[in-house]
Order: structure tokens, then sequence, then C-alpha cells
């Protein structure tokens, strides 16, 4: 398998003095969806703050195209190409939906076609329809596809989504899960944190099974849709 876009290897991190990950090892590839699965409080959330420098990782040892991420703020993790969609969207809700927008710009690598608003207006119909709207009008499904277009105007390598079906309606679930192939197919690779185990089989390649910070299997999505002793285990279905 080619070089890995992100390498996280024995990655521990804590909230205080209480530890919550314990030595993860994984790696993400281009044009890759990596889904970690568990159950509410496993660590998933975690995870994702750990490798963009927002949790305090006692023992953090990532790097991403190559470049150790160890002490590295937030925004030059970003720079470095790697996206983060949080679970509470973050989207500035007295900006219209291409003022939103336009605030994630920035600019794409040599030789690859950029996100604009147009292609992404064509990835989420749904916000094209919107274009004017405020983020405050806007519902909780629709203001996570704001988000992660937002997210992709950056142009990144890779882009970490923390649990994108949460709390929104089927049809826009469906709407995220054509919009991460998509992405794929553009070879963004993608780091996924969800409960919704029907979402992220749909579209991931790999998975990891996080429970209690700590991965107890790594392998193939149909590795784990085969193993139902596992799943029953640590995922409750």
């Amino acid at each position: 398998m080619t070089t890995p876009l992100l390498e996280v290897w024995n990655l521990c991190a804590s909230y205080g003095r209480a530890q919550v990950l314990f030595d993860l090892t994984f790696r993400l590839h281009q044009g890759e969806v990596l889904a970690l699965v568990g159950r509410n409080g496993a660590g998933k959330t975690t995870t994702l703050k750990a490798i963009m420098g927002l949790v305090s990782a006692s023992a953090k040892q990532a790097t991403f195209k190559g470049k150790s991420l160890a002490g590295l703020p937030t925004y030059k993790i970003a720079r470095l190409g790697l996206g983060y969609v949080p679970e509470d969207r973050r989207i500035f809700t007295d900006l219209t939906v291409e003022e939103n927008l336009e605030t994630g710009r920035r600019p794409a690598p040599a030789g690859r076609s950029p996100w604009t608003p147009e292609r992404l207006f064509r990835l989420f119909p749904n916000l094209a329809e919107m274009r004017g709207r405020r983020g405050n009008q806007m519902s909780g499904g629709e203001q996570q596809m704001l988000t992660i277009a937002r997210t992709l105007m950056g142009n990144p390598d890779a882009i970490l989504l923390d649990e994108p079906s949460e709390g929104i309606a089927p049809v826009i679930v469906q709407m995220m899960a054509e919009a991460i192939r998509a992405m794929k197919a553009e070879g963004v690779a993608v780091l996924l944190s969800e409960q919704n185990w029907a979402f992220a089989a749909g579209i991931s390649d790999r998975a990891c099974v996080i429970e209690r910070g700590e991965i107890r299997f790594q392998g193939s999505m149909d590795e784990l849709m085969a193993d139902e002793a596992l799943r029953a285990e640590t995922l409750g279905v």
C-alpha cells in the first residue's frame, strides 16, 4: 500500500489526570475512508481532537504527509492540509452560506483543481438553493453540510469528520454519504468518527473499533461486518 497521509502510533491523551486514550495506532491513506466506530464515550472524538492538538496528548506521535504533528498548534496542523469538522459545526450564524464558504478559502496545492463554491454547490445541491441564507436560518443537517463544504474550501488532503450523521434527517444523512464518496473519488482521505453503524459501514473502506480508549479491532469494513460477535460486544449491533 502507498505511504500513509496520516500515521498515528501509541497515541495517548488525557483530560486532566484522567487518561482516556491508550496507545492508539492506525494509518490513513489518500482517498481512503477510515471509520473510528464505538459506543458513546469510547474515545472517538478525543482521538480527532488529539490529532488536531485540541486535547493534551501525553504521548502524541503522529505524522501528516511525513511531517511530525507533535507540539504543533492547531492552525499550523490545518495549514498542512488536515481539515477538521467538529460535531458542533461552529458555522458563522450571522453570515450567509456563501460568506461562510469564503471564510474557509485557501489556495489549492499546485496541480490540483481547487474546491470552489460552484463545485461545492454541485456536491451539496441543498446549499445551492440557500446560498444567500444566513446560518441561523438553517437546519442542523444543512449546517453540517455547510461545515463540510467550508472545510473543503481550504483544499485539504484529508478531513477528520466527527459524527456527521448525528441528529440529522435521514435524507440529509444520505446526501452526506454521497458527498463523502465524492470526496474519496477526488482523492481526499476521510477519518470518520461515527456511532451510526449503518452509515459508517456504507461508506468506509476500513474500521477501527474503539472501546474505553483502546483499539479492539482494526481491519477492513468487510471483516468487521462478518464478525457478529465483536460487533455485538463492542457496538451493540
